[in-house]
C-alpha cells in the first residue's frame, strides 16, 4: 500500500506499519547502510578512523551523545547528517502538537480524537528533514522555552481553569519529539534548565509546573559542547554528564591533505572566481599550513580552538585578493600570486584569540607572521634546508640567487602587474629560474611563477634577502648590499 493511500488509522493497520522508536529506527537504518558500505556521515574528512566509528558506535548502543570538541569541527554538522539515517516519512495523529505516533499516542488530544474517530482517524505523514530541531544554548533560555508552561490565553480561550492539563503550552522538546533534537553550546545553559533535562534523558518524560503530566517523549538528543567553556563560561552539571550515554571527543585534521578536502568542499566561491582564477597546488597547501601554525603559535590561545572557517574564510579571501587584481588590469584570467596572501590577513585576524603578548604584537603582526612561518615549514619539501649556521666559506645553492640581488639595486613586484608583466619580471632573474629547474623539474609551467615567488619569500624568512613593503608592492634585496652601497 502506498503511503500517499493511507490516510486514516484503519489504512496503517492494513499496511502492516511497525512502530519503532527513533533510537531503534537510527540504529536498524545505519545496520543497513554499513552492510551495504555505503557511509552514514557523507562530507565528513578525517573523521573516519576515529570520530566517525564511535558516533556509529554510540547510535548502535541507541545513546544520547554529546559531541565535545573545540570550534569549527564539525560537530554542528555531524548532528545534522543523522537526519539522513530516520526513515522518510513516518505517520503521525492529524493535528497532533508532538507528532504522536498514531498506533502509540501520548498526548491527551491523539487519545481523545482515537477515541472519537476510531478506525477513521486522519493520518498525516512528515519528512525527516521535519524531524530536526536544533536550540542554541544561551544564558537567557528558560524552562519554558525548552518544556512548556502554563498559557493563560488558551485557558481564557477554552474557558479552563489553570488546573487543566489542556492550557498546557508544549515548549520545544516535547514538540520535538520522535525527532532529533540538538542543544549546542550545553555548557552555556543554566544549571537549573540542566537539571530540567534529567527526567527527560532517563525516564523519558517531563514534568510541567505542578501536573501530573507524564508524557514519555520518544527522543534522540544530540549535545555539542566546547571543553573551553568548562572553565571559562559555565560546564555540564554532573548528573546531567552521568544520563549522556557516549561522549565523543572530535579534532582538528591531522594532515593539510585532509584540511585542503575540507576547505575545497565549503568555501563559497563565484563560479566566475573558479573559471578565472587558477590555484597552485603549492598555495593550496601554503593556506592550510597557516591554521596548522596558528594552532602552535605562542601569540594565539590554543584552548579556544583555530576553527576550520580560517582557512575556508581565508581561501575565499585569497581568490577574491586575485579577482580584484585581475578586473583592474582587465584581464579575463589570472593565476595566484604569493603576494595575494596578504590579502587573508582579515580573514586571520577574525579567527584567532590572541594572548596578551599578542595583543601587545597586534593582530595583523601576528597573522603576517603565521604566513612567514607557513612558508618556513614548507620551504624545505621544495627547495634545500637551510640551516640556521652556517660554515661563511660553505657553498650554498642559494649563493647565485644571493649575489645576483646583491649586485642589483632592488627588484620590485608590484601589486598590480598584468600576468605577461609578472612573469617576465619573476623570468629576469636567471639564478631564479635554474633552482626552479634544478629541485622542481616536474613543475608544471602555471605553477613555477608561484613556485618562484615563494622560493624569493623563503629566502627573506630564512634571513638570506631582505623584503620591504610598500604601498603599490614589494621590493626584494640582498642584506648588506644597500648597507655597504652606503659607505
Amino acid at each position: 500500500m502506498k503511503r500517499e493511500e493511507i490516510k486514516t488509522l484503519e489504512d496503517l493497520k492494513k499496511s502492516g506499519y511497525q512502530s519503532r522508536s527513533i533510537k531503534e529506527e537510527l540504529r536498524q537504518n545505519l545496520i543497513a547502510k554499513i552492510r551495504a558500505g555505503e557511509p552514514a556521515f557523507e562530507g565528513i574528512h578525517g573523521y573516519e578512523y576515529t570520530v566517525i566509528p564511535e558516533l556509529e558506535r554510540a547510535i548502535l548502543s541507541k545513546h544520547n551523545i554529546n559531541l565535545l570538541g573545540l570550534r569549527g569541527q564539525a560537530k554542528t554538522r555531524l548532528a545534522r547528517l543523522m537526519v539522513k539515517l530516520l526513515d522518510e516519512w513516518i505517520p503521525v495523529v492529524e493535528g497532533s502538537e508532538i507528532n504522536d505516533d498514531p498506533l502509540n499516542p501520548i498526548s491527551r488530544y491523539a487519545r481523545e480524537i482515537i477515541a472519537e474517530k476510531g478506525e477513521n482517524t486522519p493520518i498525516d505523514w512528515i519528512h525527516r528533514d521535519e524531524r530536526f530541531f536544533e536550540k542554541l544554548a544561551t544564558p537567557d533560555v528558560t524552562v519554558a522555552d525548552l518544556i512548556g508552561d502554563v498559557d493563560p490565553i488558551k485557558a481564557a480561550n477554552l474557558k479552563l481553569s489553570y488546573a487543566d492539563d489542556r492550557v498546557i503550552h508544549f515548549g520545544m522538546i516535547p514538540r520535538a519529539n520522535r525527532s532529533i533534537f540538538v542543544i549546542n553550546e550545553l555548557p552555556d545553559l543554566q544549571a537549573r534548565i540542566q537539571v530540567a533535562l534529567f527526567n527527560i534523558l532517563q525516564e523519558g518524560d517531563i514534568q510541567i509546573r505542578g501536573f501530573k503530566l507524564r508524557l514519555p517523549l520518544d527522543m534522540q538528543f544530540i549535545f555539542t559542547a566546547n571543553p573551553e567553556d568548562y572553565t571559562n563560561r559555565g560546564s555540564i552539571v554532573t548528573p546531567l554528564k552521568d544520563r549522556i550515554g557516549s561522549q565523543i571527543l572530535t579534532h582538528y585534521p591531522h594532515n593539510i591533505e585532509t584540511a585542503r578536502a575540507i576547505t575545497q568542499q565549503e568555501a563559497k566561491l563565484d563560479s566566475r572566481q573558479k573559471e578565472m582564477i587558477y590555484v597552485p597546488d603549492l598555495a593550496k597547501d601554503l593556506l592550510e599550513q597557516i591554521s596548522f601554525e596558528a594552532r602552535d603559535n605562542e601569540f594565539i590561545d590554543s584552548r579556544s580552538g583555530i576553527s576550520a572557517r580560517l582557512s575556508i574564510s581565508a581561501f575565499e579571501n585569497l581568490l577574491s585578493t586575485a579577482e580584484r587584481r585581475a578586473i583592474k588590469t582587465g584581464e579575463e584570467k589570472t593565476s595566484l600570486r604569493f603576494s595575494d596572501f596578504l590579502g587573508v590577513i582579515p580573514a586571520i585576524t577574525g579567527k584567532v584569540e590572541l594572548v596578551y603578548e599578542g595583543e601587545q604584537e597586534g593582530s595583523a603582526v601576528v597573522a603576517q607572521q603565521l604566513i612567514a612561518d607557513a612558508v618556513k615549514t614548507l620551504f624545505p619539501k621544495h627547495f634545500p634546508k637551510i640551516e640556521k649556521l652556517e660554515k661563511p666559506k660553505e657553498n650554498s645553492p642559494y649563493n647565485d640567487l644571493v649575489e645576483w640581488f646583491f649586485a642589483e639595486s632592488g627588484f620590485e613586484l608590484l601589486d598590480d602587474l598584468s600576468d605577461d608583466e609578472y612573469r617576465e619580471k619573476l623570468d629576469s632573474i636567471p639564478p631564479l629560474n635554474t633552482l626552479v629547474k634544478k629541485y622542481q623539474p616536474e613543475i608544471a609551467k602555471e605553477d613555477s611563477y608561484f613556485l618562484k615567488e615563494f622560493l624569493l619569500w623563503g629566502l627573506v624568512e630564512f634571513k638570506k634577502l631582505n623584503k620591504f613593503r610598500y604601498t603599490t608592492g614589494i621590493q626584494f634585496k640582498d642584506l648588506y648590499g644597500s648597507y655597504i652601497s652606503g659607505l
